[in-house]
């Protein structure tokens, strides 16, 4: 019994490191990620039209985070939206903040079904599906801003809600996401090859 009960104890003790190991691991992840999420749009070229911009593999951190679990896609988002707040106009910093919708939904949707970014069909439904989510939310963050008048300039204005919103924010949102989603699986692949202990992250 004394035996049984000391091998039960190791147990207990060597699940408490995992976890604590796992954790560790998660917040420097989420950290390094979350660095990255904020650096790479000032670095990156950006396209800039009126109050928007569309800034190369901005998206890319918050991608890898959802392609690990939804715990990481969620600290990610609100970490570089935070980073945004103190950084950005508000109005980018909102346009960030919508990101957990589509992260969040893609995290859940990869734990339940991971295969759906192993093969090309399904991958590239997946991220079409997702870019329209996406382009969805920041459509609805910057609508409110057009029909008062404000951020947006009195030509854009004059263009109208369909060209100045839907156009220009929701199909260049969609653009933007399906080729920052093309980019991060590209990364994610040779990264999670040689890195296999990212594996261990996914819940």
């Amino acid at each position: 019994i004394h035996e049984r009960l000391v091998g039960s104890e190791m147990c207990i003790r060597d699940r408490s490191c995992e976890m604590k190991s796992k954790n560790i691991n998660q917040l420097v992840l989420a950290g390094v990620l979350c660095g990255i999420g904020i650096v790479v749009p000032i670095l990156m070229p950006k396209i800039v039209i009126g109050p928007m911009s569309f800034t190369l593999a901005s998206h890319v951190a918050i991608f890898i985070a959802m392609f690990i679990s939804p715990k990481l896609a969620a600290v990610v988002c609100l970490g570089t939206t935070l980073g945004f707040f103190m950084t950005t106009p508000v109005i980018i910093a909102l346009r960030a903040a919508s990101h957990i919708c589509f992260a969040l939904l893609g995290a859940v949707l990869i734990r339940k079904i991971p295969e759906i970014i192993e093969k090309p069909l399904p991958s590239t439904v997946f991220n079409g599906g997702l870019a329209f989510v996406h382009a969805l939310a920041e459509v609805a963050v910057v609508s409110p801003f057009f029909l008062a008048g404000s951020i947006f300039k009195p030509e854009q204005l004059a263009d109208g809600y369909v060209m100045s919103v839907l156009v220009l924010v929701g199909v260049g949102t969609f653009l933007h996401s399906l080729i920052d989603y093309t980019v991060s699986i590209m990364l994610w692949k040779p990264v999670r090859a040689a890195l296999p202990s990212l594996a261990e992250l996914r819940e």
